[in-house]
């Protein structure tokens, strides 16, 4: 992922993350569709299963639609399976805690994130780890997890203070997007657009309204 700094000119990357569950013989095509919409900074394998025959497989179909079209792929959390699997990085869900670790057993070139709920202070910690860019959320209302939000204000701070390329992620609606598009470098989609009958149509409304 690259640093896309919002301007007046510009509106933020999109970071695509998958379903929690894909059906193998039909999410390639589906992935497509998608990545035809517009360009995508980076793919996430973010799979709800512990199975890691299954996770081998999705990553395997994934990796061949995405290295096709030069866009990255990363995985939720298993950085044991990273080289394994040909693939390009992977993104940490515990804040700041093994960025620095997974740094050095990782090395300089892979992609690292860090998912850092709404803490800044996790944030900076983890930039400070090498992480490559930071994830906060979620930033809509939903009944998961404690009630945490990563509101407006943490990512205008961000936006006027670090130069490390933040995502906002996280029951995204169409206000949501319309109010942090100017303050964030990328929007990480996923179930937004995968739970309706046509995730393509869905994104192309979400780029409508950060534009």
């Amino acid at each position: 992922m690259t640093d896309s700094t919002v301007s007046e000119f510009e509106r933020p990357q999109i970071y695509l993350i998958t379903p929690p569950e894909i059906e193998l013989s039909q999410f390639p095509d589906a992935l497509n569709r998608v990545l035809d919409v517009t360009d995508i900074a980076c793919v996430r394998l973010a799979l709800a299963t512990k199975d890691e025959d299954r996770i081998a497989k999705a990553a395997d179909i994934c990796r061949e639609v995405c290295h096709a079209r030069d866009i990255a792929l990363v995985i939720d959390n298993h950085v044991m399976l990273v080289e394994r699997l040909g693939l390009d990085g992977v993104h940490l869900t515990d804040g700041s805690r093994s960025v620095r670790k997974t740094r050095k057993e990782l090395g300089a070139d892979a992609i690292i994130g860090s998912h850092c709920g709404a803490s800044s202070h996790d944030g900076m910690s983890a930039g400070e780890g090498g992480a490559d860019y930071i994830s906060f959320g979620p930033v809509g209302s939903t009944p998961l997890g404690d009630g945490t939000r990563a509101e407006q204000d943490l990512f205008q701070w961000w936006s006027e203070v670090i130069e490390i390329p933040c995502v906002a992620e996280g029951a995204l609606d169409l206000d949501m997007i319309r109010t942090l598009a100017p303050l964030t470098d990328f929007f990480g989609i996923g179930e937004e657009i995968w739970n309706t009958e046509s995730p393509e149509d869905k994104l192309r409304e979400f780029l409508s309204a950060m534009s």
